[in-house]
């Protein structure tokens, strides 16, 4: 037998050893990915919900106490900010409130739905914008395509209950998350397409915003609504 011969067998368990070790690696990164989209999907809409229940206890109790708003964190390491008010949407079931808070961070958007600085106040004259995520960290626009022109969009604070009707379907307006047009306080769109009611009806928006896709995309959804009508909360 020559050299050659009995070195076969050596390389061929190093092979099956490579196959074998390329193989296990290959399996570990799918479990770590497979963990990674299931926290991120599953996971943070969990500990979202759990925050936002958290908030809505810190608003309510709040306004118990006379105050308009309450100092929450935006999470680990996160600076505090002001949350005052709570929306519902009939379209998207009886049990649906989400509390708003002050800005548009990660934080933020990790406890409910933003307020973009500087938009108008609930029921303010102007344009009361607000922002959510459509997938993960509670994921309360989730269900944004489903709105109607005619919906309404219930906004609570400590003193008032305003009423905002859809003037817009949550898809019918897509555009790049560049588009500040739509945080204006009377926002008319660049296009000549889409966008609120003018005149009298248009004094007192709502906007809502979020992304077009249910993964990562530059796009936004956006639906443009105008107050109705605002009553004392009880």
């Amino acid at each position: 037998m020559n050299a050659d011969a009995t070195r076969r067998p050596g390389r061929s368990r190093r092979r099956v050893s490579l196959r074998t070790t390329a193989g296990m690696i290959l399996v570990c990164a799918g479990l770590a990915v497979s963990a990674w989209l299931g926290w991120e999907y599953w996971g943070t809409t969990w500990v979202a919900h759990r925050t936002q229940a958290t908030v809505m206890s810190s608003i309510e109790d709040s306004w118990r106490r006379g105050k308009d708003s309450a100092v929450v964190s935006q999470g680990p390491g996160g600076r505090p900010v002001a949350a005052g008010a709570i929306v519902r949407i009939p379209r998207f079931g009886p049990d649906f409130a989400v509390p708003v808070l002050e800005g548009t961070s990660d934080g933020v958007l990790a406890a409910g739905l933003g307020h973009y600085a500087g938009s108008a106040p609930p029921g303010g004259p102007g344009n009361y914008a607000l922002a959510g995520h459509r997938v993960t960290h509670g994921q309360p626009l989730r269900d944004m395509p489903e709105l109607r022109p005619g919906d309404r969009v219930v906004v609570e604070t400590r003193q008032s209950v305003f009423t905002y009707v859809l003037d817009t379907g949550g898809d019918a307006l897509v555009v790049p998350f560049t588009a500040g047009w739509v945080l204006d306080p009377a926002p008319s769109n660049p296009d000549g397409g889409i966008e609120p009611p003018s005149g009298p009806v248009g004094r007192r928006l709502i906007t809502l915003t979020t992304c077009s896709e249910l993964f990562h995309t530059d796009n936004r959804y956006v639906a443009f609504g105008h107050l109705e009508s605002t009553r004392r909360r009880p």
